[in-house]
This record gives C-alpha cells, sequence and structure tokens, in this order.
C-alpha cells in the first residue's frame, strides 16, 4: 500500500512537470531573443568604442576592432540568406567597404534588422534548421568575447562591465 510520503512525492514531482512546461518557450522564441542579445551587446559596443581606435589591432595579424565588427556583420548577412531559403556562403564582407566608424555601425544595425525580420517572418523555418542561426550566435558570442580584449587593452570598459545607473 502506498505511503502518504509516495503521493507527497508523486504530487510534488506531477507539479514540477506542470509548472516547467508552463515556463517553456517555444524555440523560435529562445532564438529570437539570444539573436537579439549578443547583437544588442555587439552593437552597443559598435557604437560606443572610440571612433579613433576603430583601426585599433591587439596584434598586427588580427582584425582590427572595426574589421571584428564588419566580420560579425557577415555572420548576420549569412543568416538572413539562409533564414529566406536562399542559396547561401558565409562569404566574409570587405571591411573596406565600410571605411568609418558611422558606415561600419550603420551597416551593422541593417544587418540586424534585416535578420531579426527574417527570424520573425518565418517561424517555419526553424522546423527544417536551426543551424544557421544556432552558428551565427555562437560565431557572434566568440568574437563579442574578443571585442571586450579590444576595450580592455585601451584601458576602457566595456559597456556591459560599467556600474549601471
Amino acid at each position: 500500500m502506498p505511503s502518504l510520503a509516495s503521493y507527497a512525492t508523486a504530487a510534488a514531482l506531477c507539479a514540477a512537470a506542470a509548472l516547467a512546461q508552463e515556463k517553456q518557450s517555444s524555440t523560435p522564441g529562445e532564438l529570437s531573443q539570444t539573436f537579439a542579445a549578443v547583437n544588442r551587446q555587439i552593437l552597443e559596443m559598435a557604437q560606443d568604442f572610440p571612433e579613433d581606435k576603430y583601426s585599433f589591432r591587439l596584434r598586427p595579424e588580427m582584425r582590427s576592432f572595426g574589421e571584428v565588427i564588419v566580420h560579425i556583420m557577415s555572420g548576420n548577412v549569412y543568416a538572413a540568406k539562409a533564414g529566406r531559403g536562399e542559396k547561401a556562403n558565409w562569404d566574409e564582407l570587405n571591411a573596406k567597404n565600410y571605411p568609418t566608424k558611422a558606415q561600419i555601425v550603420a551597416a551593422f544595425q541593417k544587418s540586424i534588422a534585416d535578420s531579426t525580420a527574417v527570424l520573425k517572418a518565418s517561424p517555419e523555418a526553424y522546423k527544417k534548421s536551426i543551424d544557421p542561426w544556432l552558428s551565427v550566435i555562437e560565431h557572434s558570442a566568440e568574437h563579442y568575447g574578443l571585442l571586450v580584449a579590444y576595450y580592455r587593452a585601451n584601458g576602457i570598459v566595456p559597456p556591459a562591465s560599467r556600474p549601471k545607473k
């Protein structure tokens, strides 16, 4: 005969399972939120980093700060194309086409808007594959960490690490 403790345990497990189901969000929603969050942080850095330091390189053979932003933007452009079902290659955008901070920031904002529009417009695309989005999120997050190093090497505190007002 089951004990009171067995019934209590079973009830607690059922309640936990129901609560977990309630709090689950959709894969498209989670993907969109994560994509937006990483791009928001990188855009904030692109806007915040001093223009006169956009050509700064941690080492001579590495990309400059501005070139890293353009490199990240390449991933957003790829994701938007792949998300629309276009045949897409992850082609590197040429940073020379964006010689100023203002041009880089504007182009990065456009890449975010374009890829976000694709995410919102085609939730059915997730049923086929979430790979392009996961790859781009991972790529962007890795380069976010690199951008933090550019900040620190210049004696600047990254926006996300600054005290909140």
